[in-house]
């Protein structure tokens, strides 16, 4: 019976993994800044764009505003390859979306898809 001799892995203390986060660009308020202008004949008042702290775990936000309520209607954040809608007032996940554009047009579609990119 031959023995075989097995090689050990050798082990980290670190993870090996690496998170991967959006961030709002100078993009995204651009077209943040265009979708707000062209909904406000639809009840958009207002939106907000919030970067995070370096050093801190908390992620980038929008917070927009519509006429019908005076307290934020409407969250959205990175949530890893995604951006996450939610309700601010019932604090509900309504959608997510593969693109910032995608996650504004949800909340009001006022400008075309191709056309926020």
């Amino acid at each position: 019976m031959l023995k075989r001799r097995t090689k050990r892995m050798p082990t980290f203390d670190a993870p090996n993994v690496v998170v991967l986060r959006q961030r709002l660009l100078a993009h995204h308020r651009a077209v943040l800044d265009r979708w707000l202008d062209a909904g406000r004949c639809m009840g958009l008042c207002d939106a907000s764009a919030y970067l995070a702290v370096p050093g801190r775990l908390d992620p980038d936000y929008v917070l927009v505003w519509v006429r019908e309520n005076p307290d934020p209607a409407y969250m959205i954040t990175p949530e890893g390859m995604h951006w996450r809608v939610t309700d601010c007032i019932r604090g509900e996940i309504l959608a997510r979306h593969a693109s910032f554009e995608a996650a504004l047009h949800y909340i009001r579609p006022v400008l075309k898809l191709y056309e926020a990119a």
